[in-house]
């Protein structure tokens, strides 16, 4: 269940290139420390990800919240940052665990619940990926929101701040929208974005840029990772962002946010749901040396 004598079984995964360590804890005998987590997405010393995805029964969660959801959804993603630390979280990665999950024969129908630390999420299949129901989001200021169009300034690099707004969707998201003088390519997300007030518990901070009408082009920096070549939760915090600048939120309307590594679609709801589809590629299996590992 995740173990071979001396040695941790893997899988490797990603969606448009936001990439996972998929570990199996069938048993919940495992867990996952920060440590481990660390070492394992490692990219250098480890196998490498954006991310740690342990797949343990509901029933067998740390969290009283996630045992809970265990009625309506039988697997937690149980889910760690590059840094080790715990995220409510990870749009990219849930359609990723869905994926390994079919694979594995855990979940046999096109249609389930997963739990999460942001609460219980359905998954179905879309096209040749997965579509996951994140709903629902709301603004984290929504009174500064609604008078000035803003809540946050962010800071990248040297420059001034832009405005930016906050949307939380289980996770933390603050959201720019990148004025034409400025290249969205040029800017410098190697250190993570100054966001001013500073959010307790941290932010996804995304770069965005319209294309079209329903049509944006992102770029990410995930806390406690750095920047990614994607992030779900983060296109739908954008399309939430710009559907409400544009004043189109209670309308409810589709949208295609392209990331560095490929494209996303992003439906918005009633009642502040947002729907997330978008391919999941499970790309290799092995097994790693515990003794590498810290416990």
């Amino acid at each position: 269940m995740g173990r071979m004598a001396d040695r941790l079984t893997f899988t490797k995964g990603h969606g448009t290139e936001n990439d996972f360590v998929v570990v199996p804890d069938l048993d919940g005998a495992l867990g996952l420390s920060a440590d481990r987590a660390t070492r394992l997405a490692d990219r250098r010393g480890g196998v490498g990800g954006d991310g740690v995805i342990r797949v343990v029964p509901a029933e067998l969660a740390d969290e009283a919240d996630v045992r809970a959801q265990a009625p309506q959804a039988r697997w937690f993603m149980d889910y760690r940052n590059t840094d080790g630390s715990v995220a409510e979280m990870c749009g990219n990665g849930t359609r990723v665990f869905a994926e390994y999950l079919r694979r594995e024969g855990l979940e046999t129908a096109d249609e389930f619940v997963i739990a999460t630390r942001a609460g219980a999420k359905a998954v179905r299949r879309d096209g040749e990926g997965w579509a996951v129901g994140l709903g629902p989001w709301r603004l984290a200021d929504p009174d500064t929101a609604e008078r000035d169009g803003f809540d946050a300034l962010v800071h990248i690099g040297d420059g001034d701040p832009f405005s930016a707004l906050s949307v939380d969707l289980g996770n933390p998201h603050t959201v720019l929208a990148l004025p034409e003088e400025v290249d969205l390519g040029a800017l410098d997300l190697t250190r993570a974005p100054l966001v001013r007030p500073e959010p307790p518990h941290g932010t996804n901070v995304e770069v965005v840029r319209p294309v079209a009408a329903g049509h944006v082009v992102m770029r990410v920096h995930e806390r406690g990772v750095g920047e990614t070549r994607s992030c779900g939760s983060g296109a739908c915090a954008a399309a939430v962002a710009t559907s409400f600048w544009a004043g189109s939120l209670d309308r409810g309307s589709e949208w295609l946010v392209d990331v560095p590594g490929g494209r996303l679609t992003v439906r918005l709801l009633p009642e502040h749901g947002v729907e997330l589809a978008g391919p999941a590629v499970l790309v290799a299996d092995g097994t790693v040396d515990l003794e590498v590992l810290p416990g």
